[in-house]
């Protein structure tokens, strides 16, 4: 077991050190989203309220959301979330500095041992509490409100 670890830890490592992380694009997230909705279903319901913004404490909410920050590069399962690339993916019209620094102040170690899904809802739901998450909130219903005024 511990020798698996070791070579997880060191594949995640060699990942991540052999080329330099791009934020991903707003259609590279949209491409994400719907694979990580095929191979995470939600209810209607659960549609609904993360059109809203709103993120249930639910399991299949959570193993979407570890999917899409997984396939984001954000989120490793071994090491958590990547403050850097947090602040270069969301940091919308903050500094990369203040974005870096809220994201630092919302991962964690996972001292607890929690299951990864679990993990990474925690740092999601710190990262929407924060000046970041109202600015993801504001932008979305930008959007929203764009996509209704054209249709």
């Amino acid at each position: 077991m511990f020798k698996y670890l070791i070579v997880c830890l060191a594949l995640c490592t060699l990942a991540y050190a052999n080329e330099e992380w791009v934020a991903k694009t707003a259609n590279e997230i949209k491409e994400i989203r719907a694979e990580c909705f095929k191979a995470h279903p939600l209810n209607q319901e659960q549609i609904n309220k993360l059109k809203q913004t709103e993120f249930p404490d639910e399991p299949e909410v959570r193993q979407y959301l570890l999917c899409t920050a997984t396939k984001l590069d954000i989120f490793c399962t071994h090491e958590g979330y990547h403050a850097d690339r947090l602040a270069k993916q969301f940091k919308m019209d903050l500094t990369e500095e203040e974005a870096l620094q809220i994201a630092q102040g919302c991962i964690d170690s996972n001292p607890e041992k929690s299951p990864a899904d679990v993990w990474a809802f925690r740092g999601h739901k710190c990262m929407m509490a924060s000046k970041i998450g109202e600015r993801v909130r504001a932008y979305i219903k930008a959007k929203q409100a764009a996509a209704a005024a054209s249709a």
